[in-house]
């Protein structure tokens, strides 16, 4: 059994306690003593000692994984799935590995919808400046120009991307379970243009600039070898608090901060603005929607802001586990009317599929989805 350099630290003060706590009353301020430095001890900070360094591989051959030719993500080696716990008793390290390893399968899934479904990327905003955040969505050649029919897509809330349903999935089923390929695919051999939402890819996130903070010799008028004799005393203390704080910290990762991308700041502002520059401009007769979970809410935000134009164009949705609450929402009484002649929620249950299931609100038909996780 391994022991972590946190518990070695921290034994003998759990020691001192339990000793402590079988004698006299004396002994209580003691205790209280304890209890308080326990209390000081950050954890998490702590445990990062442990950790090997947060440094993984850019790209899956780095991880020796592959996705085989059923589309299961495989050890290259060994043919075994996907293991979290590839350090066992280190979680935080566990976790962060997953999610580097995620970050490349949504590149990944990118290049798939490029290359496998022909879609192409599309930047926004339309008219975003050079130096601006921008997003991007996926469309088909013909998503504007398709006189028939036009497929929507809009994933759930989280850390997935265009172009997947869960990366859960992805990870530990298979591309054809947490990806919306199969849609794309099936939607354009039956003659759909398609567009592919991003709604969570809202902002970039930058390194925070470093803070000068200019020393007192910068502007006094105190003789040079006082403000020498001060800068070298504040010298040795910038030292001394680097040296701690890497002792304390050595795992520290960079300090960062988001910058909004312009009309896109979130789920609901992302689909008004895909609907008004390109859903809106599209020559399809009808527009189709497919939502899951939060991508639901984020269509029902679209109705609200865009009633008309929307019950205009739009012939039906189907809704997944769908998040949406016409009530919070405050969706009027024509929209819950479109809603139940219009929608649909296939949502989460071991009923046999498309089995009636009752509904608290009075909104779209609820209906089974024949699976524990309501996935698409």
């Amino acid at each position: 059994m391994s022991i972590s350099l946190s518990s070695l630290i921290l034994l003998p003060i759990w020691i001192s306690m339990a000793q402590i706590q079988q004698g006299g009353p004396d002994e209580k301020e003691k205790t209280t003593a304890l209890k308080d430095l326990l209390s000081r001890i950050d954890l998490d900070e702590l445990m990062k000692k442990d950790e090997p360094p947060l440094d993984f591989p850019d790209t899956l051959e780095g991880f020796e994984y592959a996705f085989n030719e059923k589309g299961q993500l495989r050890h290259i080696k060994t043919g075994e799935p996907f293991v979290f716990n590839y350090r066992e008793d280190l979680h935080r390290w566990n976790q962060k590995r997953y999610e580097a390893l995620g970050e490349i399968i949504t590149k990944y899934v990118y290049e798939l919808l490029e290359k496998d479904c022909n879609l192409k990327k599309i930047s926004i905003p339309v008219d975003a400046t050079e130096s601006e955040p921008k997003s991007f969505i996926f469309m088909s050649e013909d998503a504007l120009t398709n006189p028939q029919k036009l497929m929507v897509l809009i994933h759930g809330s989280g850390v997935v991307r265009a172009g997947q349903w869960a990366r859960r999935l992805i990870i530990n089923e298979d591309l054809d379970s947490g990806t919306q390929i199969p849609f794309i695919k099936r939607a354009m051999d039956e003659g759909y243009g398609v567009i592919v939402l991003n709604p969570n890819e809202n902002y970039i996130e930058v390194e925070k600039p470093k803070i000068h903070v200019p020393s007192s010799s910068d502007s006094s008028d105190e003789p040079a070898e006082k403000r020498e004799r001060k800068d070298k005393v504040s010298k040795e203390t910038k030292k001394r608090r680097d040296f701690y704080e890497k002792y304390r910290n050595p795992q520290r990762e960079k300090e960062m901060m988001q910058l909004y991308i312009r009309e896109n700041g979130s789920p609901e502002e992302h689909a008004v603005y895909v609907w008004d520059h390109f859903i809106a401009q599209s020559a399809a007769e009808n527009v189709f929607f497919v939502a899951h979970s939060y991508g639901g809410l984020a269509f029902v935000e679209l109705m609200i802001q865009r009633e008309a134009d929307v019950k205009s164009k739009v012939t039906a949705v189907a809704l997944t586990d769908s998040v949406h609450n016409v009530w919070h929402q405050e969706a009027g009484k024509t929209i819950r009317e479109w809603m139940r002649e219009n929608c649909c929620n296939w949502v989460s249950s071991s009923e046999p599929l498309d089995t009636s299931v009752e509904s608290m609100l009075p909104d779209c038909p609820r209906v089974s989805a024949d699976s524990p996780s309501g996935q698409p």
